[in-house]
């Protein structure tokens, strides 16, 4: 058998046509350069310009921009709608992750045993997650509606009065976090039945063979075996959460008031509404490195608990 040298293995030399020692070697691949210049003109470009802009005093139209270094970020302490957005983002973001994860578990678990109907159920469960978020909460909105939602006409019917749902902010924020929830639980369910199916059947049956009940099993072997799937669902619901835009926007609009808002929302309510982009940026700023520091966190957390239960 004849060895290959280390010429062969290179392939041909410069000059002899070949287009593989070009790119061989360097340390920068040029077939990156596409990817790196869209993630530089639509991620990095924006970020840097909103950083600058939160730094200014501007109305998001006029040439003129008014430097004000971290005055914008001052404010922010002294704004009561801020603080109130700001909590309200921690309850989107913590409130639909949490429900998500309950019901798409429960969900995965039921549907990954061989019953009939379920790759339907799978399909009518995911289906919400293909829809728009502004049309499910249009949808969501004229069931709450006070003069012809349907909840109301059930309430009438049973005996009751009707109740302006969307107008009480505590109902209403509930209300968004379970719209949001229900949309998107089907991306943990499909992540958590990808989890299932990859946990080799052997455990199981050396779980069955030394007595465990279906409780011991479900603790001892599939949670653990499960904490890939949790780190990436729960990652993925927190961002969405703390981002959520959509769904408040259709279905209160921020209201009543400003009770409602999510940063998201009052950083559009400043920015086209009261003219403030400059304050507006600061927000989205604060917004970002929320966004940011949470997942590292939260990343670092199950990564480390994972390792424990290696």
């Amino acid at each position: 058998m004849t060895v290959p040298t280390a010429r062969a293995v290179r392939g041909p030399e410069r000059g002899t046509g070949g287009l593989v020692p070009r790119f061989a070697g360097r340390a920068l691949n040029l077939l990156y350069l596409p990817a790196l210049a869209v993630l530089g003109v639509f991620t990095l470009w924006p970020l840097l310009n909103g950083i600058l802009l939160s730094a200014t005093d501007w109305n998001g139209y006029s040439v003129e921009r008014a430097f004000v270094g971290l005055e914008n970020y001052l404010r922010l302490f002294d704004d009561p709608n801020f603080r109130t957005a700001l909590g309200n983002t921690f309850v989107y973001g913590l409130g639909s992750t949490f429900v998500q994860q309950v019901i798409g578990l429960a969900l995965a678990l039921a549907l990954d045993r061989a019953v009939r109907g379920r790759n339907v159920a799978r399909a009518i469960i995911y289906l919400p997650v293909l829809v728009s978020p502004v049309v499910m909460g249009t949808m969501y909105y004229l069931f709450f509606s006070y003069n012809s939602g349907g909840l109301n006409d059930l309430v009438i019917a049973l005996g009751g009065q009707r109740t302006a749902w969307l107008s009480d902010a505590g109902v209403a924020v509930a209300i968004i976090v379970a719209v949001n929830s229900l949309q998107f639980v089907g991306i943990s369910m499909v992540i958590y039945l990808a989890g299932l199916q990859s946990i080799p059947t052997m455990y199981f049956e050396a779980a069955r063979l030394d007595g465990a009940t279906a409780w011991q099993t479900f603790r001892h072997v599939t949670v653990p075996m499960l904490q890939p799937a949790f780190a990436t669902s729960i990652v993925l619901n927190l961002i969405g959460g703390l981002k959520l835009f959509d769904v408040i926007q259709v279905l209160t609009g921020g209201g009543p008031g400003y009770a409602t808002n999510s940063v998201s929302t009052l950083i559009a309510k400043m920015y086209f509404d009261s003219q403030r982009a400059g304050y507006a940026a600061a927000m989205g700023v604060v917004l970002f490195l929320l966004i940011a520091v949470l997942t590292l966190v939260l990343n670092t957390a199950l990564n480390r608990r994972r390792l424990e239960q290696l």
